[in-house]
């Protein structure tokens, strides 16, 4: 196996009741651990949204974007609201053709998010 450049992490903090999971690196089938680790943290009693923070992704092939919609099936499952920010407009447009846009409020930025979530609660 080759080594991977882009090394995918994931690392979580916490805006009150809103778990922000920031992303690094490229997101592909090396990703999957990381990502089940970090929203499993996210997860907590009192989290009423989760928010994944695109914003230092470089790229995203079809099975990282499978690996967004099991999150956002364990999202629903669990009554949840699973949003995203900082998206590149390629992977807006992505999230559009693909629908999970349907499914994941899409935000610009991490501060238009975090108003716009705190006026919701």
């Amino acid at each position: 196996m080759t080594p991977h450049n882009n090394a995918f992490r994931a690392e979580v903090r916490r805006h009150g009741q809103l778990s922000v999971i920031d992303l690094f690196g490229d997101i592909d089938g090396f990703a999957d651990a990381a990502l089940d680790v970090a929203y499993t943290e996210a997860e907590q009693p009192d989290t009423l949204a989760t928010m994944l923070n695109f914003s230092q992704v470089g790229y995203i092939n079809s099975t990282g974007i499978a690996l967004i919609v099991g999150l956002l099936a364990r999202a629903r499952k669990a009554h949840r609201r699973l949003v995203t920010c900082g998206l590149s407009d390629h992977y807006q447009e992505i999230f559009s053709i693909t629908r999970l846009s349907d499914f994941m409020t899409v935000y610009k930025d991490e501060e238009s998010a975090l108003q716009e979530l705190a006026a919701a609660t």
